[in-house]
């Protein structure tokens, strides 16, 4: 990332407008709780809106049970949320229309090639695995230019298959270079390039975390997100799928991340200790906002 001249925040003038959008596949913890306080904070202190979406796009891993938990946690905390929850998993259609217009305008492809088919490829080119800024492995291109008639025949035939976006070519539909504001920072430039050609699509997971989010922060009016530096990398991606659908720019404040006592982010997968095992073992909501380093 490289910095640019100085340019206006895309919010300036608008009303502020924030969220909080966690994915239902577990509990949440102290991080949750600090990165849901800061928005709702952000928010409220400008009058604008705070809202609430639950990103259960991947059926095999959400769960409704926690979506509850995860609106009960947050009420318990003292936070409150303009308008109903957007659910991912009931828009679905709105997801797919987007891949339509990318393959209507030959910014996507078809993708045969397993996690594991694109790790081998690089074995055997001799050289370590290329990694994304997100650390996911950089696809090496092998089914971006695959003849028509065979890729009608495959998917004809069953075969597969993930969908990714055309990034050089997505990158020459724009008229000027790339960049995104950053609070503290002003303007950086992007570089969504160093990401490969990403999947979009998937026959598990209909449409990506990417495609998704910004989606979403454009149909609602999300001018501030603010989110884990964990999330910062993939912001480069994010401007260019705003920057080819014409979608609002909003601004960006990634803040640190909260570590546990071995210096590790905390994680759903780490066993990171919930807000319902602090409320259990008698904290208040007022003690656990404080952990979480806000009054």
């Amino acid at each position: 990332m490289s910095r640019t001249a100085t340019g206006p925040s895309p919010v300036a003038g608008a009303v502020l407008t924030t969220r909080f959008a966690p994915s239902p596949t577990g509990l949440l913890h102290l991080g949750h709780a600090a990165s849901a306080l800061g928005a709702w904070h952000r928010a409220r202190a400008a009058g604008g809106r705070f809202l609430l979406r639950i990103e259960d796009i991947d059926a095999g891993r959400c769960r409704a049970e926690w979506i509850a938990a995860i609106q009960d946690d947050l009420a318990w905390l003292g936070l409150d949320w303009d308008g109903v929850p957007r659910q991912q998993s009931r828009c679905l259609a709105e997801y797919e229309a987007v891949l339509r217009e990318l393959a209507a305008r030959d910014l996507l492809y078809p993708c045969f090639c397993t996690r594991a088919a694109i790790a081998r490829e690089w074995a055997e080119a001799g050289s370590a695995p290329h990694r994304a800024p997100d650390g996911a492995l950089r696809y090496p291109g092998t089914c971006r230019d695959l003849d028509p008639a065979l890729v009608r025949e495959r998917i004809a035939a069953g075969a597969d298959h993930a969908l990714r976006l055309r990034t050089d070519r997505a990158l020459s539909t724009l008229r000027a270079p790339l960049t995104r504001f950053e609070e503290g920072q002003g303007r950086l430039r992007c570089h969504p390039k160093a990401f490969g050609d990403p999947v979009l699509a998937r026959r598990d997971v209909p449409a990506s975390y990417h495609l998704c989010v910004t989606h979403d922060d454009a149909l609602q009016g999300v001018t501030l997100v603010t989110r884990g530096v964990d999330l910062e990398p993939a912001t480069d991606l994010h401007r260019l799928l705003q920057a080819v659908m014409g979608w609002p720019e909003p601004g960006y404040a990634h803040h640190p991340l909260l570590l546990d006592d071995a210096g590790r982010r905390l994680a759903k997968r780490d066993q990171a200790q919930t807000l319902r095992a602090m409320r259990d073992a008698g904290m208040s909501a007022q003690a656990v906002r404080r952990a979480a380093g806000f009054p």
